[in-house]
């Protein structure tokens, strides 16, 4: 028998989360989204508390949570808004692959600002996708890298003053880089409205005119590259999918007060059949989601392999439920569901913009299935 029951430190943490999603993100959302960027004194107390470095190593200054931990609190986050905790500055989906290799010496500076708190916002920025669809082009010479293109839109990159990323050269080969404004690395940030939601978010394009990286940027190139990018990937997948089940917890739970207390010929409209059998579908997709998620995420802390193989799949199953469960807590408050004054309209632009941000469910189950292919293929052939 499988138990996800969290222990009491745990369960401190995620009521923590629970409180401010509650008492202090859900309240300021709307003010987040028309100013672009998440409250300073929010992300100040979000700070302090530990909530920005969960998946960060202890060494750098981090708490070094396990996946199934975080899942909990990140979830009980997402309950306050999506669009908030997508915002916050720090070393975002980086902190993924940041955890793999800590010790890296190109990432030895970053380290020393971050372990004093004062550690730059990173952006993540996956071009590594072998189809020549990411907009972003590497070649590979005697003196390093070159780097020429424009991104799609990634999370953060507005704000950022890192960027990681995995891009494949001309020759096929992976290579994930550091790239430090500080330090002679340039790039332009090419803002617009990218999205009907996830305003506070920093979503931006990210445009390199031939950028020389040097050797000391790299990372790591071919098999490694490969080998800690999918690691990171399936870490970032589930930590994701964690947020949007947090959405989908709140979206439930508003809808069924709402409806538990509107009235209409007489009686409660959650009461009227077509109304209840959306809610239960609701709450199953919820519930379904965070139990694959769960399994998931232990899966992956326990070092099995098909938990990473499980995580991409995952996540196209919860961008699956997030969107049908937006969208009906849209289309039962009716014609408030569109009034600003209720948070679900928010929540379905949210939902839709994170789908289009961290692959469509057909992206995913496209990349499970090579991975699936990849693993299964015999050296050499």
């Amino acid at each position: 028998m499988i138990s996800f029951q969290p222990t009491k430190e745990e369960s401190a943490f995620a009521d923590l989360a629970g409180e401010l999603a509650q008492e202090r993100i859900r309240p300021i959302a709307r003010e987040c989204e028309q100013n672009r960027r998440v409250h300073s004194d929010l992300v100040k107390t979000l700070r302090e508390l530990g909530f920005t470095t969960l998946e960060l190593p202890e060494s750098w200054g981090g708490l070094e949570m396990s996946l199934l931990s975080q899942t909990q609190i990140w979830g009980a986050l997402g309950q306050g808004d999506l669009g908030v905790i997508q915002g916050l500055p720090g070393t975002g989906d980086g902190a993924s692959l940041i955890r793999l290799i800590p010790n890296h010496p190109a990432l030895q500076s970053y380290k020393a600002a971050a372990v004093e708190g004062e550690g730059h916002t990173v952006a993540f920025l996956q071009a590594a996708d072998g189809e020549g669809m990411s907009g972003v082009q590497a070649e590979s010479n005697g003196q390093g890298v070159v780097l020429k293109g424009t991104s799609q839109p990634i999370r953060l990159a507005a704000f950022a003053e890192n960027l990681l990323v995995a891009v494949n050269d001309a020759g096929g080969e992976t290579l994930l880089l550091w790239l430090d404004r500080q330090a002679d690395s340039r790039w332009h940030v090419v803002e617009g409205d990218y999205r009907l939601g996830l305003l506070a978010a920093g979503c931006a394009r990210v445009r390199f005119a031939e950028e020389r990286i040097s050797p000391e940027q790299v990372i790591a190139k071919g098999s490694e590259a490969r080998e800690l990018l999918s690691q990171a990937q399936a870490r970032i997948d589930v930590l994701e999918a964690a947020k949007e089940v947090g959405l989908m917890e709140a979206a439930v739970s508003y809808t069924a007060e709402y409806t538990a207390q509107r009235k209409a010929f007489g009686q409660e409209i959650a009461k009227f059949q077509g109304v209840s059998f959306t809610l239960a579908d609701m709450a199953i997709e919820t519930q379904t989601s965070r139990n694959l998620l769960w399994q998931t995420a232990e899966q992956i802390d326990d070092g099995k392999p098909e938990g990473r193989r499980a995580a991409g799949g995952v996540l196209s199953r919860v961008h699956q439920s997030l969107r049908f469960v937006t969208d009906s807590a849209v289309q039962l408050l009716g014609g408030h569901g569109y009034v600003q004054e209720f948070p679900v309209e928010k929540w379905m632009r949210d939902a839709q913009a994170q789908v289009s941000l961290y692959g469509r469910e057909g992206e995913l189950m496209a990349r499970c299935g090579e991975q699936l292919l990849e693993d299964h293929v015999p050296t050499g052939v």
